[in-house]
């Protein structure tokens, strides 16, 4: 089970990952510079830097679920 502080839920439109708002900046509909196929290799165990297109703060992404990313700090 993922850490819920550590968490942050994004959303798969169209072939795009979105997350509803930003965790640093508050931004509504974000839209993140991965691609689901980045999904499945994060999934398999390789980190990957996040960097919010919105405010350029950065999140380490440790693991992630069908709705949530594991991150390497508190987001909440």
């Amino acid at each position: 089970m993922i850490p819920f502080e550590k968490a942050w839920p994004y959303d798969i439109v169209m072939g795009d990952l979105y997350v509803a708002s930003c965790p640093f900046c508050k931004t509504e509909n974000v839209l993140l510079p991965l691609s689901p196929s980045e999904l499945e290799e994060i999934k398999g165990g390789m980190k990957r830097l996040l960097v919010f297109p919105c405010c350029y703060n950065k999140v380490t992404i440790l693991d992630s679920d069908r709705d949530y990313f594991l991150t390497d700090r508190v987001l909440r």
